[in-house]
C-alpha cells in the first residue's frame, strides 16, 4: 500500500535533514542576508557621497567577483600568461588558475557599512584610548581645491602599525582609504575584516613576474577607477626611527599608466605622522640586531597579550597614562598632471631604465615633502635633548635646552606641537613619559639618560633628526 510508513535509518534521516537545512540556507537565507546587507551598504554610500570631499567611486562599489574576473582575464595579464606558458611549457589553464589565485588574494571586498560604521568606531575608540590625537596642520585650501574626480593617493611615513588606524580615522571626513597591507594581515579572521575595509594584500618581496603583473594591473585599475589610496613609500616600518630609503613599486605602477592629458588627475598628498610612544618600538630596534635570536609568532602573540595585561592592570590601579600625543600633518597636494607638464615627462612612454630614474626623482621629492610634514612631539623633543647632551641635568636645564631646540626647529621650518600652547608643559609631558618608561632616571632632582636605553632614546630623537642635519650622537 502507498500509505504504509517507510522507515529510514537515523543516519539517513539526519543526512536528509542536514541537506534540507543547507538548501534552505544557501537558496533563501544567504541571498536574503546579502540583499539586506547590500541595501544597507548602498544607503550608507548614498549618504556619505553627499558629505565626503572625495566620493566613493563606482569601481569601489563593484562586486568583488566581478573585479576578480576582470583582473584574471585582463589583456595585459593574459599576455603575461602567454609569455610564461611559452617560456616554461606550463599549461595555459594552470597559469590562469595561478592568476586567479593571485587575484583572489589581492582584490578587496570593500563594504562602506563596515568601513564607516564598524571600522570608524573601532578606530576612534582605539586612538582615543591610547593617545591624545592631534591634527597639527592641513593645507585645507589646497586639499579642498583637489578635483573631485582625481585619483588621490596619501603618501606617508611608516612609524607604527597604528598608522593605518590613525590616518584612516583622521581622513574619514574626506574619504575612505584603500591601503596596501603586507602578509602579516592575512591571518584569519583579520583578513576578512581588512578586506571589507577596502585594503588589498601585497607580497612585499615576491619576485614572481606573473604575480607582479597581476598586482600592477590591479593597482592601475584602482587608480584609474578613482579609489583613494594610502601608500607608505618606505615599504615598511622604520626600524631606527629615521625615514628609510623609498621603495616605489606601487607608485611606479600608478605612474606607468597615468595619462597627463586624461580626464582623471593623479594627486599625491604628503602626510607626516609621529608618536610620543610607538607600541612596537623595542621589537623594531631588535630587528636591527643581527645576533638577536629569532622569535616566532607564538612569542609575538604572548608578548602582545602580556603587554595588554600589564597596561590593563595599570588602568585598574589608576596608574595608567595614555601613550602621550600622536600627531598628523597633511601637506600640500602634488598634482601629477602639473608635475608631468612642468617636467615634460610622460611615464607611459619612457623606457624601463628612464622610467625608473624618473620615478626615483619623484619618489625623492615625495619623501622630502613627507619629511617636512613630520611633527615634532614632546617625547622626540626631550629625547633629542638627552641624546645631544650627555650627563645629568636639572629640570631647569632640560627645559632651557628644549626651548633652544624648539627655536632651532622652528627656524628650520618644522612644525613643533606645543600642547596647551604651553612650552613648559610640553617639556614636562615629554620628560614625564620618558621617566615613566625608565628611559630617563631622576635622582636628587637631576635627570640622566639610562645607559641601557640609549638606542631607544635615539629611536625617538631620530624621528626629527632630519630637521637638524646630521643624525645626533648617542648619549654618553
Amino acid at each position: 500500500m502507498m500509505t504504509e510508513p517507510v522507515s529510514l535509518p537515523i543516519w539517513l534521516a539526519a543526512l536528509a535533514g542536514a541537506l534540507a537545512a543547507w538548501a534552505l540556507l544557501d537558496r533563501l537565507l544567504v541571498p536574503g542576508a546579502r540583499w539586506f546587507l547590500r541595501r544597507r551598504a548602498n544607503r550608507v554610500i548614498d549618504e556619505l557621497n553627499t558629505r565626503l570631499q572625495l566620493r566613493i567611486p563606482a569601481f569601489q562599489q563593484t562586486r568583488r567577483q566581478v573585479l576578480i574576473d576582470r583582473l584574471t582575464y585582463d589583456p595585459v595579464v593574459m599576455q603575461a600568461v602567454e609569455a610564461r606558458a611559452e617560456a616554461s611549457n606550463l599549461p595555459r589553464e594552470a597559469l590562469i588558475g595561478e592568476v586567479r589565485r593571485y587575484a583572489r588574494e589581492i582584490v578587496p571586498s570593500f563594504n562602506a557599512y563596515a568601513y564607516f560604521r564598524i571600522g570608524y568606531f573601532l578606530a576612534r575608540r582605539t586612538v582615543q584610548l591610547l593617545y591624545r590625537l592631534r591634527l597639527g596642520y592641513a593645507d585645507d585650501e589646497a586639499l579642498a581645491a583637489i578635483d573631485p574626480g582625481a585619483s588621490v593617493v596619501f603618501v606617508m611615513n611608516h612609524r607604527s602599525n597604528m598608522d593605518y588606524v590613525v590616518v584612516a580615522y583622521m581622513a574619514a571626513k574626506r574619504s575612505a582609504l584603500s591601503y596596501a597591507v603586507g602578509e602579516w594581515a592575512r591571518i584569519w579572521p583579520l583578513r576578512t575584516l581588512i578586506r571589507s575595509l577596502g585594503a588589498y594584500f601585497v607580497r612585499r618581496d615576491s619576485r614572481n613576474p606573473l604575480y607582479r603583473q597581476v598586482l600592477a594591473r590591479y593597482v592601475q585599475a584602482a587608480t584609474a577607477g578613482g579609489i583613494v589610496q594610502a601608500v607608505f613609500p618606505e615599504g615598511g616600518l622604520s626600524r631606527d626611527g629615521r625615514l628609510r630609503e623609498p621603495k616605489l613599486g606601487l607608485i611606479s605602477y600608478m605612474l606607468s599608466s597615468f595619462d597627463p592629458d586624461g580626464e582623471r588627475d593623479l594627486v599625491f598628498v604628503p602626510v607626516g605622522l609621529n608618536y610620543d610612544r610607538v607600541p612596537e618600538d623595542r621589537s623594531l630596534l631588535r630587528a636591527l640586531d643581527p645576533d638577536a635570536a629569532p622569535r616566532g609568532r607564538a612569542f609575538a602573540v604572548a608578548t602582545l597579550l602580556g603587554f595588554a595585561a600589564r597596561h590593563a592592570g595599570l588602568m585598574l590601579r589608576r596608574r595608567w597614562y595614555r601613550f602621550g600625543y600622536a600627531c598628523v600633518n597633511f601637506g600640500a597636494p602634488i598634482s601629477m598632471r602639473r608635475y608631468a607638464r612642468r617636467r615634460k615627462v610622460d611615464f607611459r612612454t619612457l623606457e624601463r631604465e628612464a622610467r625608473r630614474e624618473a620615478v626615483g626623482r619623484l619618489g625623492g621629492e615625495l619623501l622630502e615633502a613627507i619629511a617636512a610634514a613630520i611633527p615634532v612631539l614632546p617625547v622626540s623633543l626631550v629625547a633629542t635633548v638627552f641624546v645631544r647632551r650627555g650627563g645629568a641635568m636639572s629640570g631647569l636645564e632640560v627645559k632651557a635646552e628644549a626651548q633652544a631646540l624648539i627655536d632651532e626647529l622652528t627656524r628650520r621650518g618644522a612644525y613643533v606641537h606645543i600642547p596647551r600652547a604651553d612650552h613648559d608643559y610640553a617639556v614636562t609631558a615629554g620628560l614625564r613619559m620618558l621617566t615613566l618608561r625608565h628611559l630617563v632616571e631622576e635622582t636628587g632632582g637631576l635627570y640622566r639618560a639610562r645607559g641601557a636605553e640609549r638606542e631607544l632614546l635615539r629611536y625617538y630623537a631620530n624621528s626629527i633628526a632630519h630637521f637638524l642635519g646630521e643624525p645626533p650622537e648617542p648619549a654618553a
